[in-house]
């Protein structure tokens, strides 16, 4: 079955899909980051949101 866009609740928003084009573009505007780093991010870290932001904060405060 094709992912509801209109649909999002909790759980579309405390996970990242990188498969997902639109989920790409909507992660990379909000943490602004490249694709690249997002998908680095998630490999590293896991699909959490709050995960990947804590993670990319943490990679933010370092620079």
């Amino acid at each position: 079955m094709a992912d509801n866009l209109s649909d999002r609740g909790a759980q579309d928003r405390a996970r990242i899909n990188v498969n997902e084009p639109h989920e790409v573009a909507y992660w990379t505007e909000k943490f602004g980051v490249s694709a690249d780093v997002l998908r680095n991010t998630v490999t590293d870290v896991g699909v959490s949101a709050d995960a990947v932001e804590l993670a990319l904060k943490d990679r933010r405060d370092k620079v």
